[in-house]
């Protein structure tokens, strides 16, 4: 039974309470209380395992839980890439680009490049939006289909741009704008 991360979170408070329910092993050998940093990193590889490998179509639940715990409640943009095989199961996620708080420069030959060498054959993209808006900007959407173009050129298939913002995750494809 697949279970939501967020539905029994509510807030960071709650996850600063789940945190110190926690305890993990100090470098010494003794338990101790956890971080909520220590939570989420942990959260963020219990999910990362779940993707990798799964195919994209049958859980797009898991990929929206991972990309909202990696990308949610960043204070920066960062531009990702989730690579797929011939059956669109998850072979990794790179995050490619490092922005600011409204803006991140992406280069298609450096997605290219990267697709290539991960012989992928077909990616999805995600982005996040610190401002809290899931909704895609015009910008969004000349990105998108630059990168669709430009992956085409080598046979390998955009099939989607998630936008993150906080718990939010919206779909270009969804909104028919893939």
């Amino acid at each position: 039974m697949q279970h939501d991360l967020f539905s029994s979170l509510d807030s960071f408070q709650a996850l600063s309470v789940a945190a110190s329910a926690l305890l993990v092993r100090d470098v010494a050998g003794q338990y101790r209380p956890a971080e909520v940093d220590e939570v989420l990193l942990a959260a963020q590889q219990l999910l990362a395992a779940q993707v990798r490998g799964s195919d994209l179509m049958d859980s797009p639940a898991v990929v929206k839980d991972f990309l909202r715990a990696r990308l949610g409640n960043l204070p920066h943009e960062v531009f990702a890439v989730v690579h797929l095989d011939a059956q669109n199961r998850v072979v990794d996620y790179v995050e490619m680009f490092r922005g600011s708080v409204s803006q991140t420069s992406v280069y298609p030959r450096e997605v290219v490049r990267d697709a290539l060498l991960r012989n992928s054959c077909a990616l999805v993209l995600v982005h996040n939006h610190p401002s809290g808006a899931a909704r895609p900007s015009r910008a969004d959407e000349v990105l998108t289909q630059t990168l669709k173009q430009a992956a085409a050129l080598v046979d390998v298939r955009v099939l989607d741009h998630f936008i993150v913002a906080g718990d939010s995750v919206n779909s270009m494809a969804e909104c028919g704008l893939i």
